[in-house]
């Protein structure tokens, strides 16, 4: 819903720096989370929160994105200990491998037994 014209209007965005539109960068950040729930939050809880997003590049429409994602660090749940946190940052890259875009998220996630 971000109704700016860099994002919509194709003769005001040529006038811009960019040249041509530019994807909403929260757009970015959901495909990011997105492409990352196969291999990371599939089976999570909740995602508890959402940190250090940084927009380091622009995305334009037609753009192809990959992601990869790390893990930061993991603790077992203080109020739950059958549940455990994951701290993960995930990078979004464009087809030239330019990063575009970082998160950093938290998720609650069941432990494993054994």
């Amino acid at each position: 819903m971000n109704h700016h014209p860099l994002h919509l209007d194709v003769e005001y965005s040529k006038k811009t720096v960019f040249g041509k539109r530019v994807v909403v960068g929260t757009n970015v950040a959901g495909l990011a989370v997105g492409m990352s729930v196969a291999d990371i939050s599939g089976k999570a809880v909740a995602n508890l929160g959402y940190d250090n997003i940084r927009h380091l590049a622009p995305v334009f429409i037609g753009d192809t994105l990959h992601a990869e994602t790390k893990i930061l660090n993991k603790r077992i749940s203080r109020s739950n200990p059958a549940r455990g946190v994951v701290h993960v940052e995930t990078s979004v890259y464009n087809q030239d491998q330019l990063k575009v875009l970082t998160l950093e998220r938290h998720i609650l996630l069941p432990r494993k037994e054994g």
